[in-house]
């Protein structure tokens, strides 16, 4: 899943592809290196982030996904949203699938995607993107995190979405210190028995800097590499990076180590 941010702020490549037209270049860049999805998003998610209104997302997202649909309409687009109007209007303009960090908590979006043929991505945050790193604390974050994502699946059956059209992420990142992330990907098969996909986002995240001691996000290869081929090696059906090329290659050597199980 290559990653094209369509925001001014985003942590890692906020401002680079803000214009659609370079957006829609960069997404059919990263599905020429080799990105089976192309994941579009208007909003920037990074700690601390400000809430960006529903027509400013929309006037990003929304053109990108209508060029990328006529540009590559071989390729899967998703949308990165948690708001329902901005989903439908990303889905009538040719996304295959809504990437919800807020883990469709909103009812709206359960039903946006229950009337459309699409996939839905939920995702694990505690709290909002502008508080979620305000001091983040689990008894056992695996064991909550995948009871919260258990019940979001349960929640988007029982909405009329068929399981085979649902993943999870347990949101690496989204209100987690370092060893929560760490935990998280050592306990990654755990998620397993969720009757969903797996999607794993560690690209280029602050706790990979501070394993490796890297400061900016865009240096972040190596730790983002290594995540990549750990989340794999563990059962995830699909990683989340900005660097597709070199992920792809990476991937390509573990599945060959692995004989073609990971």
């Amino acid at each position: 899943m290559g990653v094209v941010n369509v925001t001014p702020d985003s942590f890692s490549d906020g401002g680079l592809f803000a214009d659609a037209e370079q957006a829609v270049a960069h997404g059919a860049r990263l599905a020429d290196e080799g990105a089976d999805i192309v994941d579009v998003g208007g909003e920037s998610t990074r700690p601390g982030a400000e809430v960006v209104s529903t027509d400013e997302e929309l006037d990003r997202v929304v053109p990108v996904i209508g060029g990328l649909r006529r540009a590559r309409p071989d390729v899967v687009v998703s949308v990165d949203t948690r708001h329902p109007v901005v989903a439908k209007a990303a889905l009538d303009a040719g996304a295959d699938i809504v990437n919800d960090i807020g883990g469709a908590r909103d009812p709206a979006m359960l039903e946006t995607v229950a009337n459309a043929s699409c996939g839905l991505v939920l995702m694990h945050m505690l709290g909002e993107p502008r508080t979620m790193q305000d001091d983040p604390r689990y008894d056992d974050v695996v064991a909550e995190v995948h009871e919260y994502l258990r019940e979001r699946v349960e929640a988007a059956v029982f909405a009329g979405i068929a399981s085979d059209r649902l993943a999870v992420d347990p949101g690496l990142g989204f209100g987690k210190t370092l060893e929560h992330n760490v935990a998280l990907l050592r306990a990654l098969d755990r998620f397993g028995d969720l009757d969903a996909a797996v999607v794993v986002g560690a690209s280029r995240k602050r706790f990979l800097g501070t394993l490796t001691g890297v400061a900016r996000a865009s240096d972040r290869l190596e730790g983002s590499l290594a995540a990549a081929v750990i989340a794999a090696s563990a059962g995830a059906d699909a990683v989340r990076a900005h660097d597709v090329a070199a992920t792809v290659r990476a991937l390509a050597v573990a599945d060959a180590v692995y004989g073609g199980d990971a």
